[in-house]
């Protein structure tokens, strides 16, 4: 009987994603913003939000573990399954400026986080400074 709500999860995640990405393209559209900005910012966040939930959660519940793997996982999941499943659907083309610019990005923040790890843990101060990037990113 369980699988009944794990069918109909997946296909209200389904209606929610296309329902989701409609939206920020029309957002997009009306407003005359590029589409990376809305992938970026409305799809990105709105995206990630369960995730960080989720690893709030389990930090407040003493098992900042479940969060950060959590993290690394979903790294690796949009990197390695979102991208490549992505452009065997339809091919994905990036601009010169964007890609130096998004690459790089994420190859710092990938360096961050490894520097962070090697401290042994993740602070305040760490995250204070993570936000701090986000920020600066967006802006």
């Amino acid at each position: 009987m369980d699988y009944i709500y794990v069918v109909a999860g997946l296909i209200g995640l389904f209606f929610g994603g296309e329902a989701l990405v409609r939206s920020s393209v029309g957002i997009a559209r009306r407003m005359a913003i590029p589409p990376l900005l809305i992938g970026l910012t409305v799809v990105g966040f709105g995206t990630s939000t369960p995730e960080l939930l989720v690893s709030v959660q389990a930090a407040l519940r003493g098992v900042p573990d479940i969060a950060l793997g959590n993290i690394v996982g979903s790294n690796i999941a949009n990197i390695l399954l979102i991208v490549s499943l992505t452009s065997l659907v339809w091919p994905i083309h990036v601009s010169g400026v964007t890609l130096r610019r998004d690459t790089a990005v994420m190859a710092a923040a990938a360096v961050a986080l490894v520097a962070i790890f090697a401290v042994g843990e993740i602070g305040r101060p760490s995250g204070r400074l993570l936000v701090i990037a986000l920020a600066g990113y967006l802006t």
